[in-house]
């Protein structure tokens, strides 16, 4: 069938679309959405509609829909002030406005189009070492389908359980909100001992397949489970899971749980490998975003400055685009928490802000909800943060940054055991994080606040090994390593400390880390001023 619409025909056997007989390069998202738009009949058009037939009823947020319309209407040259072809109806959808004529395939093309270059819209692909320009998904959130995990041991009993745990990575992953998951109807489809990636990426239009396989031993099972790229089949992440059978539920909660920890840390860390591969002037809002993240988790003054302005970029790409401002007002807590800049004042107000927008943008993305709990948090309002990681939790329950967020709020506000609990659980979803050293030293401080500086050693002095571990870190190993009378090595962080931050004042750990614990302050600020340090 070819539509005409005023300069433009779009053919949906050739998978052309053409601008007065010239071939326009069309991604294939944004193709299908002007193909579903042709064929409404002027139809005004909501949100489930277009997720359905354009997404196949994968899950999707609006910030993705809002995206793909934008770049529909760059490619036929109108704009969301102009709306000459695609009409935004406010609170309903949106409605394709222009006169279309429809042409039987044999009727012949417009002039000039036999000399026309054909360049077909072809399955997006992930990105390669040899190009140049970016990816032809580039901008577009990553994809993955989770393969039925198959069970190579005969079982009547067990049968069911490899999809069982399928079925709950797929539901885990789609709480994420940043992921394009495909639901299991359509990755089901491939049950095979011998999986196609390359096929399988073409038909469901994916960048990352979770496949693998369940054995079962007496009364243990053994999950394998691979992350790969789809286009060439690269293994990103390959791990084996052993646990008893004996409890089925929390067998596949546990195994789907620590899958799903794990893929979201290495499928940000591929994309943001992708997104460095390429000329900073190339980059779409997708891969500015990922470089920003690169740099901002490296904690230093540099990075964050660096990060703030991919993030910048991310948002003068897509304005919609909910994590790059949840990103951006990450940045600011940075400068505050860290002090990189003199105006913490100006900083504390657009930590908040962003998260606002971010939150008015996607209010159900766990990080956005986040953000605005460390909005809360810098600003020493820690009864204020605690809802908003209740809620990233509640929204993503295997989220490891939240969860070791909230532990933190819980050790400011005296609760020791309890955010000993929930940090050792975030370290178990997510063991190599980028902020695995933050997660560790408030294992330490759950310690330090029940006066157990011996126990805090242990998990302080892993924090401090780790590379980019920020300066705060090195003053929670200094006043651990004072009180348990190691001074020595005490002294050791305090001269790291000092090659961090110069100009370091002890108010400044307490500003960050407001602790309500009045007695535990007291011991802190006595352990700094022993130090050198008032």
């Amino acid at each position: 069938m070819i539509y005409r619409f005023a300069e433009f025909e779009l053919d949906t056997n050739s998978y052309e679309l053409r601008r007065n007989g010239q071939v326009c390069h069309a991604e294939p998202l944004v193709f299908d959405l002007l193909v579903f738009f042709l064929q409404t009949n002027g139809r005004i058009v909501g949100r489930d509609d277009i997720v359905e037939q354009v997404w196949k009823g994968r899950i999707v947020s609006d910030t993705t829909i809002s995206s793909a319309v934008k770049s529909a209407r760059q490619i036929l040259g109108d704009s969301g002030a102009e709306q000459r072809f695609i009409r935004t109806v406010r609170g309903r959808g949106f409605q394709f406005v222009a006169p279309v004529e429809t042409v039987d395939d044999d009727v012949p093309m417009s002039a000039g189009t036999t000399n026309a270059r054909r360049v077909v819209a072809k399955p997006a692909h992930p990105v390669v070492p040899e190009r140049t320009t970016a990816p032809e998904d580039a901008g577009s959130r990553p994809s993955i389908a989770v393969l039925p995990i198959r069970l190579l041991t005969q079982s009547e009993r067990y049968g069911s359980l490899g999809d069982a745990i399928s079925h709950e990575v797929i539901v885990e992953l789609a709480r994420l909100h940043w992921l394009h998951v495909i639901n299991r109807g359509s990755s089901f489809a491939f049950r095979t001992n011998d999986p196609d990636l390359q096929s399988i990426s073409q038909v469901l239009g994916v960048r990352y397949i979770l496949s693998g396989t369940l054995t079962l031993h007496a009364e243990t099972s053994v999950v394998t489970v691979e992350l790969a790229q789809a286009r060439d089949g690269r293994i990103v992440w390959a791990e084996r899971f052993e646990q008893p059978i004996h409890d089925l539920l929390h067998l596949r909660s546990s195994i789907a749980a620590s899958i799903v920890g794990t893929i979201e840390t290495r499928i940000q860390i591929a994309e943001a490998i992708a997104a460095g591969r390429f000329p900073t002037e190339n980059l779409d809002a997708w891969s500015a975003y990922h470089r920003g993240l690169w740099h901002m988790f490296r904690f230093n003054r540099a990075d964050n400055a660096a990060a703030h302005d991919y993030f910048k970029r991310a948002i003068e790409g897509d304005p919609d685009f909910a994590r790059a401002h949840a990103a951006l007002s990450f940045t600011h807590f940075q400068n505050a928490f860290l002090h990189f800049t003199d105006d913490r004042a100006l900083d504390l107000k657009l930590t908040r802000r962003f998260a606002e927008k971010a939150f008015g943008l996607d209010p159900f993305d766990p990080f956005v909800n986040l953000t605005m709990g460390r909005a809360s948090w810098i600003a020493g309002d820690l009864a204020g943060a605690v809802p908003w990681l209740d809620r990233s939790i509640e929204l993503s329950p295997n989220y490891a940054f939240a969860i070791y967020n909230r532990a933190l709020m819980g050790v400011l506000s005296g609760e020791g055991e309890a955010s000993a609990i929930q940090v050792d659980k975030a370290i178990s979803l997510s063991p190599i994080d980028p902020l695995s050293y933050a997660m560790l030293s408030t294992r330490a401080l759950s310690h330090m606040i029940r006066g157990d500086f011996d126990g805090a050693k242990e998990w302080i002095g892993r924090a401090i090994k780790i590379p980019n571990a920020h300066f705060q870190i090195f003053v929670i190993a200094a006043i651990a390593y004072e009180c348990a009378g190691q001074r020595d090595d005490a002294l050791k962080c305090i001269k790291r400390l000092r090659l961090l931050h110069p100009g370091f004042k002890a108010e400044e750990f307490f500003r960050a880390f407001p602790f309500e614990l009045s007695t535990f302050r007291t011991v802190a600020a006595d352990a700094l001023k022993r130090l050198g340090l008032d």
